[in-house]
């Protein structure tokens, strides 16, 4: 393998770290899947050790993506700077993946499904109340596009039928507390039109970029219509029942 080097400027000059040495560093930081729309590389123009890059030198770096093995994580730096792996970031943008990663990252951590079934589920399916903070909505979005949660509690006590509603409802981590799934479902241009009516544009623009793409992931590849015990179409009133 060819000895590599991440080279980046700084007040002190150019500094250089020894790849080798920061993936032995690197073994036991949590690995977690990345968006490739938040690796800033892929927009940055492509130079070979400061120079603009040859068309041989771009044979090169096609050849090092082909033979990029995308089952090791790449390295990152505490400001997003990829320091190993842009290889391999190539490389998935070339198979397709940049979409389907960031789908797949947003589906995942669309919900807190642990304490969801930590603080709710479990107490109500033992018979005793549920008690737990719900999301701020009235004090609107944070910076980062989430909300913070509320100070004052929820509580809910226990009842023969309990109902649990939402889009990610349905994960499998909760299957084992849910005895019977319905998936509700209409066309995407109905879906679009429902909250046209009760949400302003620039918050639906902002919320269809954000979940759409994982909505559709998670409905495809994670549960499909298939996977639902009902399926109701709440357009034409029709039932299909597994």
């Amino acid at each position: 393998m060819r000895k590599q080097y991440y080279f980046r400027n700084s007040p002190r000059g150019r500094l250089a770290w020894d790849v080798d040495r920061l993936v032995e560093l690197s073994r036991t930081l949590p690995v977690r899947p990345v968006p490739l729309s938040e690796i800033r590389e892929l927009d940055e123009a492509l130079d070979q050790n400061g120079q603009p890059i040859t068309w041989r030198g771009f044979v090169e770096h096609a050849a090092l993506m082909n033979e990029a093995d995308l089952a090791f994580p790449i390295i990152l730096a505490a400001d997003g700077a990829v320091m190993d792996g842009r290889h391999r970031v190539a490389r998935a943008l070339l198979d397709g993946r940049a979409h389907r990663d960031a789908a797949k990252v947003s589906a995942r951590d669309a919900i807190d499904w642990r304490r969801l079934r930590r603080l709710a589920l479990e107490p109500l399916r033992a018979g005793q109340p549920a008690i737990w903070h719900p999301f701020d909505f009235a004090g609107g979005e944070r910076e980062d596009g989430s909300y913070a949660i509320s100070s004052e509690a929820v509580r809910r006590d226990p009842a023969p039928v309990i109902i649990l509603d939402g889009a990610y409802s349905s994960r499998p981590e909760l299957a084992t507390l849910v005895d019977c799934a319905i998936l509700v479902e209409a066309s995407a241009n109905t879906r679009r039109e429902r909250l046209a009516v009760r949400e302003a544009s620039d918050f639906l623009d902002a919320w269809h970029r954000r979940w759409d793409a994982a909505e559709d992931y998670f409905f495809t590849q994670v549960r499909p219509r298939a996977s639902f015990y009902v399926v109701v179409d709440s357009v034409e009133s029709r039932v299909l029942m597994r």
